[in-house]
């Protein structure tokens, strides 16, 4: 595998020194760990909260994506998910398409790769981060596998006889029967016959580098909640990785496992845990699926609890709540909740998935990041961290505190409520300034008298979030 590996990156070596054109990056300026909190990020040389909420995910292809950036940006989202997607129409698929209607995987689509720049262009003109998803499972299954390029009959390159690909795969593709995923030596459905079709991945991927390698603004995830064993992913961040230390670029990549929504019995989430040489972030994105209310509180607490011993950012690129799914999305109301839960809990990156497995960018969703902006304001959220035993008198699910004991306190409400705060060890007095989270607005403000337990009532019902700071 090593001797493989190393041959590989070779390969894209050559490949990118003919493709990269541009000034690379100044590391100084890439997202990366906050310097001081490895929990969060930090850009440009400063920390920064990564929100977001876009109505696609393959944003890059979108007609109207300037549009778009822009609405993100007036909403004060910095971050979008960006999958490299190949399931749009056969006009937008990643290889050129010749006169008799097959693809040839050794061409490119100009169009394509033209608007994918573009996005990384248009996204750090906007100081947006773009989480880049290498491969979907999605795409390469079921109805969109009949218009692959990668499907043996569509492509002049190979046949189904030479690679040992199906022309069809019509289970769900967590069932993981597509070979396609198993490409790297060692991996449960691998034979020789598919070293055909990693040679085209790796200069899909190392196409894909050519352009984002140039950007600082770009964190790299290798898959869209993977079942597929961890090896996969383990290869193609190795090969991010090494060819972006060719250049001299630093970069940060993780992949989405699939069972983090049972966090505690996720094997392969173990092993990212274990392993912070490989896995440079997490995304903890499934979590944010059929679980609710406590429950995902202590799931969203027990994977930062879990990440401290090896502390690095935790993202979340995809926050259900749409109502529209039948494993469990949840509604609306459930999607700002987990948004805010998982501010508390101390996660670097929340983003509302798209319609129809999330509320994308619609006005509930700018009014929630409206509010966090509002919160950050005056408590950043990588000075605290959850400090619940603190609350006193608090019903299942009511509120929930992040703190920097006796200086700084967020607190959220999730549909109004009641609860003590123990400031009983904190002399002095605090302001508390309220801000709804309905619409984004700036509350009621007053103030508290520390040395006791101070009893703290939401406005009105709905959700409402508090910062509580010292004042003097």
């Amino acid at each position: 595998m090593k001797r493989l590996l190393i041959l590989c990156v070779s390969l894209l070596s050559v490949m990118l020194t003919a493709e990269l054109k541009g000034s690379q990056p100044s590391n100084q300026d890439c997202i990366k760990p906050y310097g001081q909190n490895p929990r969060y990020w930090q850009y440009k040389g400063k920390p920064v909260l990564l929100l977001g909420g876009s109505k696609t995910d393959h944003i890059f292809l979108l007609e109207d994506l300037k549009d778009h950036l822009d609405e993100i940006a007036r909403a004060g989202a910095n971050y979008v998910r960006n999958t490299m997607s190949q399931r749009e129409g056969l006009e937008l698929k990643p290889h050129a398409r010749l006169a008799d209607g097959k693809f040839d995987l050794n061409q490119w689509n100009t169009e394509y790769w033209k608007r994918f720049e573009n996005c990384l262009k248009w996204c750090r003109e906007r100081d947006i981060i773009i989480q880049i998803e290498v491969w979907d499972r999605f795409d390469f299954s079921r109805e969109y596998w009949q218009n692959s390029p990668w499907r043996p009959s569509n492509n002049v390159n190979y046949t189904s006889e030479q690679t040992g690909l199906a022309e069809e795969y019509p289970n769900h593709p967590s069932a993981d029967k597509q070979p396609f995923f198993h490409t790297i030596p060692g991996m449960p459905l691998y034979k020789k016959q598919l070293d055909i079709i990693r040679d085209f991945q790796e200069k899909f991927v190392a196409r894909m580098l050519s352009y984002s390698l140039q950007y600082g603004n770009v964190l790299y995830c290798m898959d869209n909640e993977t079942s597929t064993p961890a090896e996969w992913g383990r290869y193609w961040m190795k090969f991010i990785k090494t060819a972006a230390a060719a250049k001299g670029v630093e970069v940060y990549v993780t992949d989405m496992f699939d069972d983090v929504w049972k966090p505690q019995s996720s094997r392969q989430f173990k092993l990212a845990l274990d392993d912070p040489q490989t896995y440079t972030f997490l995304d903890v994105s499934q979590v944010n699926s059929r679980t609710f209310n406590e429950d995902h509180w202590k799931n969203v607490l027990w994977l930062s609890q879990q990440a401290r011993p090896h502390p690095r950012p935790m993202n979340n690129t995809k926050i259900y709540s749409d109502g529209k799914t039948s494993f469990g999305s949840g509604t609306p109301v459930d999607g700002v909740e987990r948004f805010w839960r998982n501010l508390i809990a101390g996660c670097a990156s929340c983003r509302f998935h798209r319609p129809t497995s999330g509320i994308g960018l619609n006005e509930t969703a700018k009014a929630c990041i409206a509010a966090a902006r509002k919160v950050e304001s005056l408590v950043k959220f990588w000075n605290v961290e959850p400090h619940i035993e603190l609350l006193t008198d608090r019903q299942p699910d009511e509120a929930y505190l992040a703190a920097k004991p006796a200086e700084q306190y967020i607190l959220f409400f999730t549909d109004g409520g009641s609860v003590g705060l123990d400031l009983k060890s904190c002399p002095g007095t605090f302001a508390l300034q309220w801000i709804n989270i309905q619409t984004g607005a700036w509350g009621p403000k007053a103030d508290l008298s520390g040395g006791q337990i101070v009893t703290i009532a939401a406005p009105s019902p709905g959700p409402w979030a508090a910062a509580i700071t010292k004042k003097g």
